[in-house]
């Protein structure tokens, strides 16, 4: 069984040689072939060779084209730094001041130098894969790249002050996560992904008016051209989980914060739920043995349709030993169900 066939079967809830291993990397993938991070998020070959390496040593069931927040910013405008090898800092938001609204323009994905450059990798991710593992590509929520492009603090005020000015912007955002999308399906990627993090920083009534649904008219749209679609948002959703299963999304991360067994129990049947291992306690700081024994008690409490990984990112230096303990514990759970030890 290949990956693409493990994950449909997944997604249908159907018995799979064992669960598909759907670890977020980036800062990892980079490190683990040599490169500095200002390559990986702005060469697509040094993208693509480092998701190569994840599929080979740890047996990821996926290429992800997830990079960073700023391509869509970039190419409008922002000004964001790339360190030689650190995370890229947005030196000062594109909307500053509100009135700069007025100098947004729609691009088209393939006319801007980082958004081609997901295209790209996507292509090659396409070729590469060769029809046996799920390409993943990326968009931002609406609500998160708003947050991007005013700055997250001023955006959190503006939701308050002028929720007008904020539907305003996240209709333009919308609009162009939904051509990003189209373009990254007709570049090869079966599954998009899209990161709204800041949407457990608001009120679950914020979340129900100003995040799902814009999330919910971007899924419809990749739905309509044929593809799968992931939600992620990084912290404690806790609060929205019921409204998150109903944003259209195929798979649904759930961060080490969240109840997993609870969020099973309640949404296991309706959606695809993915995680939720600790990425720091766990994979970062503990031994082989604590991360299968964690990768294990996750599919006990799991459904048939449940999806591993850990709840957020993989660190940097997180110890290649427990990575291969994740692969090696998806592959005990495919011989049966292990028992609690």
């Amino acid at each position: 069984m290949n990956s693409l066939e493990r994950v449909e079967r997944r997604l249908a809830g159907e018995v799979v040689d064992r669960p598909p291993n759907f670890n977020i990397y980036m800062t990892f993938a980079a490190r683990r072939i040599g490169q500095p991070l200002s390559r990986y998020y702005r060469e697509h070959r040094v993208l693509v060779e480092a998701n190569l390496r994840m599929v080979e040593e740890f047996s990821v069931d996926l290429l992800q084209a997830i990079s960073d927040p700023y391509r869509e910013s970039c190419d409008l405008g922002a000004a964001v730094d790339f360190p030689a090898d650190g995370l890229p800092i947005l030196a000062r938001p594109l909307l500053d001041e509100p009135d700069r609204i007025r100098t947004l323009r729609m691009i088209e994905p393939s006319e801007g130098v980082r958004m081609r450059d997901r295209l790209e990798a996507l292509r090659l991710m396409r070729e590469r894969s060769a029809g046996s593992l799920p390409v993943m590509g990326w968009v931002e929520g609406a609500l998160a790249e708003a947050s991007v492009l005013r700055g997250v603090s001023s955006l959190l005020v503006d939701l308050l002050d002028r929720p007008g000015w904020v539907e305003e912007l996240l209709e333009f955002c919308v609009e162009l996560e939904i051509a990003f999308a189209r373009a990254q399906v007709e570049a090869g990627a079966d599954l998009i992904g899209l990161g709204d993090a800041i949407a457990s920083q608001v009120s679950p009534q914020m979340y129900r008016n100003y995040g799902l649904p814009y999330e919910r008219r971007i899924f419809a749209a990749v739905h309509a051209m044929g593809a799968r679609t992931r939600l992620h948002i990084c912290g404690d959703t806790s609060r929205i989980l019921a409204d998150m299963a109903t944003s259209g999304a195929d798979i649904i991360d759930l961060d080490w914060m969240v109840n997993w067994a609870e969020a099973n129990r309640v949404l296991g049947a309706q959606v695809a739920l993915c995680g939720n291992t600790d990425p720091v306690a766990i994979m970062l700081r503990g031994t082989p043995g604590q991360v299968r024994e964690s990768i294990l008690e996750c599919l006990r409490l799991g459904t048939p349709k449940s999806f591993s990984a850990a709840g957020c990112e993989i660190p940097a230096d997180t110890p290649a030993e427990n990575l291969r303990a994740h692969a090696q514990a998806l592959g005990l759970w495919g011989t049966g169900p292990v028992p609690e030890s």
